[in-house]
């Protein structure tokens, strides 16, 4: 990648933390009375901001609680797994080292909130490595739109897509990346859906940091 900006997510991307986001979710619902939560669901929910997927639940698995409720219950447990579970991806903390040294602008944009990303980067060590973070719930719209990557970009003032790495784990997000002009570097991890798709789509791919 040689691109002056680079634009990263978090989960599943840089940190290894996409089992706990799936288990998480599942054992909820199972509490909730829901045996069986269908994968279209969750590779759905996958890119949307916390809200959104938690309404998501309501409508469609009728759930019986509110949103707050949820997310309080979700974001309690995950804050406890970021700062004591989740680490960096191997060979993770050498790339962004070496794209820092050549002066590459790099920021990461997510669909977790705001608190949970900045505790989760800072507690691996990065967080110094990006000019800023931004939040799908910033701006009320998942992955499944390109606004957060548009606002990142004009945050780091890139004047075109195309001048603009992002890199992604997730094919709906590569998907609508790439849509939008950018530069799309997918990156490999066992939880998500749709690698060879991904790896037909983007640009660039990462099987392993290392």
């Amino acid at each position: 990648m040689d691109k002056k900006y680079a634009i990263f997510d978090m989960d599943g991307t840089l940190v290894d933390s996409m089992g706990y986001w799936d288990r998480l979710t599942e054992e909820y619902l199972h509490r909730k009375g829901i045996a069986h939560v269908p994968q279209e669901i969750l590779d759905r929910t996958a890119v949307m901001p916390a809200r959104e997927t938690l309404e998501v639940f309501k409508r469609e698995l009728g759930v019986q609680d509110t949103p707050e409720a949820m997310e309080r219950t979700l974001w309690s447990a995950m804050e406890e797994h970021y700062r004591e579970h989740i680490r960096l991806k191997p060979g993770v903390q050498g790339y962004l080292e070496a794209q820092r040294d050549r002066g590459t602008e790099m920021c990461v944009v997510s669909a977790t909130p705001m608190p949970l990303m900045e505790l989760c980067l800072a507690t691996v060590g990065v967080r110094d490595m990006f000019r800023f973070l931004l939040t799908c719930n910033d701006l009320g719209v998942g992955k499944d739109r390109p606004d957060i990557y548009h606002a990142a970009a004009k945050k780091l003032g890139v004047e075109r897509p195309a001048d603009a790495a992002v890199f992604e784990d997730a094919l709906g997000a590569c998907r609508t990346a790439k849509k939008a002009g950018f530069y799309v570097v997918g990156v490999w991890d066992k939880y998500a859906a749709g690698w060879e798709e991904i790896k037909a789509l983007a640009d660039e791919i990462i099987e392993s940091w290392e």
